[in-house]
This record gives C-alpha cells, structure tokens and sequence, in this order.
C-alpha cells in the first residue's frame, strides 16, 4: 500500500513537473517572440512592409502548435501573412488601436480540426502576447507617422527658408535695376518725339521702349515676390473676384474645349484685401489651368469659407505635375514651358500676393491626374457673424 502511495505521488509530481515545464516553454516562447519584435522595432531602417512582414513570421513559433499555426496582420487595408497562411474557423485575434480608433487587426488561425484544450486550443497567455504584438505594433505606425511628419514638416521649413532668401535676393536685383531701366525708358521715350528720324531708327527705338516695359513688369513681379511693393486694401467679396476673372477667359474656355464649373459660397463675408492683387492671383491660376490642358478638360472654382478662412479652389484635369516640379514651383523664373513662353514668375507672385496677405496655399498635383490648387484667406470674425446674420 505504501508502495502504490509513493508511485501515485511520484507520478503527480512528475505531472506537475511537466506541466512546469511546458508552461516554462511556454513563456520563454512568447518572451522571445517579444524580443525579436522589439529588435526589428529598434533596427527601424527598413521599410515598414517589411517591418510587419518580419513580424508576422515571427508570431506562429510562439503558439502552443506552432506547426499548425498561421499569422496575418491587416492595417489600413493592406495584408501581411505567412506564407502558409489559411483561413480557419480557430483563430484568435487582437485590434490595433491607434488614437481611440481600431486601424486593424493581428490574428493567429489554426486550420486543422479540433486541437486539444478544454477551452479551445488558444491560451489565456496567448491572447495575453497578442494583445502585447497589437499594442507594439500601433506603436511602430506612430513612430512611423512622427518621422514622416517631421520629415514634411522639415522640408516646409527649408522651402520657406529658400523662398525668403531669393525674395530678398530678387528685393534687391529689382531695386537696383529699376533706376537704370526708368533711365533708359526715359531717354527713348524722349528720343521718339523727335520728327526728323529716319522710319529705320522709330522702329529701333520703339523695340526699345517695348523691351524695357517687358523687362519693368518682370521687376514688378519680382517686387510682388518679394512683398515689396505697397498694397492698397479694402473691403473686397472674393465670389465677385473669382468671377470678374473667369469672365476674362470665357472665350478660351470655349475655343480650347474647357468644361469649366464653379460653386460660390453663398455666405461669403467681405474682407480686407488688395482686389487688384487678388484678381491677378485668380488669373495666373486659371490661365496656368488651361496652358496644364492643351487637349481641352474641366476646370472647377470653388469659393467657401471654413473656420476664420475664406477658401477658393482651382482644380483641372490637366497634364499635373511630377514632385520634383512641385518642390520648384514657387522658385522665381523656374518654367516647364517652352522658351518666351513663360517668365517663371507667375506663380512665384501668386505665392508673394498671398503671403503679403496673410494667406495660405497647398499644391496637390500627380502625372496625368490633374493639379489642384487651395487658397485660404483669414478674415475677421466680426466679418463672419454679419454674413450669417444676413442670411
């Protein structure tokens, strides 16, 4: 009897000496699937589809059957799966969180029958370290997005600080041009008046004169760049802005086969503005917008007001623009057209007009897909209420 007593208690101890130890391989299975993942994590110099295809390949070795076991990760709509991943009704899953919202989820699916386990043949540890993958890989996407930010936000900076340094450059250059120009338009102008010219020399004179009013608007536009020149602002409605501009070029909608549409807020609040510099703002748009077109398209202007804004919108469906375009736009005499075809100073102005007024602009523009400029405005608050009070 005392021999059956020490058998019996010799084999419970062995039971628990296995279970120990299974659940001992257990742990140290999940603990190393958490290491490995926190080595990709910090080894963050490839890309991030190949982050999460890493760790996806490393979740089944952690499982209580690993060779029964498939991984898939789904964030934002994309896939990354073992490569022997199959559907199962056996499957765990945790959601990744990001900002209080689910972007996706980490799932573990078992395709054969049943396994053995009272409860199924996940355990509670398992969904322990799932939750654990989950919350490690919500935390890479946000490191992801804080570097893309900062990346973007750093090339702003740059492009502001170039655009500030040719702005006092071409300041400058006009400045100094200006004197010697006027000189020079002066003297010819004065040269014309005399009647006893030959007929070969008027003309001399008068390419003269032609040239250097071509050459005082290019400084203008450099001066507009530059916000050196003076404003003279009023109370302006953008809608009446927008449309005295499209109103211009009515007949080139038509003989280019541009479908144009525009919506105007019908609450538009008047603001505090320059209408000449505005309106020449709308024109280089619109006629930037027909020159991106050559083959006809549409065209679509929108006025609105958002926040403490007054927003317009230029959209075509035009030939749009490469990154390495958009990165230049702004740059005074940078051109994709044609020699005498363009001073590369149209859309420097716009940026300097609006700029000069406190506004904002944003580009979106991709190869073939058309360009789609925004502008917004401030005004004041008080402006505001009294639309709304109006209506």
């Amino acid at each position: 009897m005392a021999v059956r007593r020490t058998v019996s208690k010799s084999q419970a101890v062995a039971r628990v000496g296995a279970k120990t130890s299974l659940a001992l391989k257990e742990r140290v299975k999940e603990l190393s699937c958490l290491y490995n993942i926190n080595q990709i994590f910090e080894t963050f110099s490839i890309s991030p589809d190949e982050v999460f295809q890493r760790i996806v390949e490393l979740i089944p070795p952690a499982w209580q059957y690993p060779d029964l076991a498939s991984a898939r990760i789904v964030l934002d709509g994309r896939q990354y799966e073992t490569h022997d991943f199959k559907e199962g009704r056996q499957r765990q899953s945790a959601d990744v969180i990001l900002g209080g919202k689910s972007r996706g989820i980490v799932e573990v699916v078992y395709a054969e029958g049943k396994l053995p386990g009272d409860n199924g043949p996940f355990l509670k540890e398992e969904q322990s370290l799932l939750d654990a993958i989950a919350r490690q890989i919500a935390f890479i996407v946000e490191r992801q997005q804080a570097k893309e930010e900062r990346a973007q936000l750093q090339k702003q900076l740059m492009h502001a600080d170039r655009l500030a340094t040719i702005g006092q450059l071409a300041a400058g250059v006009a400045h100094e041009l200006n004197e010697p120009l006027s000189s020079i338009l002066g003297f010819a102008q004065l040269a014309q008046r005399n009647p006893r010219l030959p007929e070969e020399t008027v003309h001399d004179i008068q390419r003269i004169v032609t040239a250097s009013l071509h050459a005082r608007e290019v400084i203008k536009k450099l001066l507009l760049f530059a916000r050196q020149t003076p404003t003279f602002k009023g109370h302006v409605n953008l809608n009446n802005i927008v449309s005295e501009a499209l109103g211009l070029f009515e007949h080139r909608f038509e003989n280019e086969g541009i479908e144009m549409t525009y919506t105007f807020c019908p609450r538009m609040p008047e603001m505090t503005a320059d209408a000449g510099q505005l309106t020449q703002v709308m024109v280089n748009l619109i006629a930037n917008a027909i020159q991106a077109m050559p083959e006809g398209g549409k065209l679509k202007v929108l006025t609105d007001v958002q926040d403490m804004y007054v927003v317009c919108v230029v959209e075509d469906t035009g030939v749009g623009m490469t990154e390495e375009v958009l990165d230049r736009l702004f740059v005074p005499f940078f051109t994709t057209k044609e020699v005498n075809q363009g001073t590369g100073l149209g859309l420097p102005v716009v940026h300097g007009i609006i700029k000069s007024h406190g506004g904002k602009i944003e580009v979106k523009s991709k190869p073939g897909k058309g360009t789609k400029f925004t502008i917004r405005l401030p005004i004041e608050s008080d402006a505001i209420q009294e639309s709304k009070e109006e209506l």
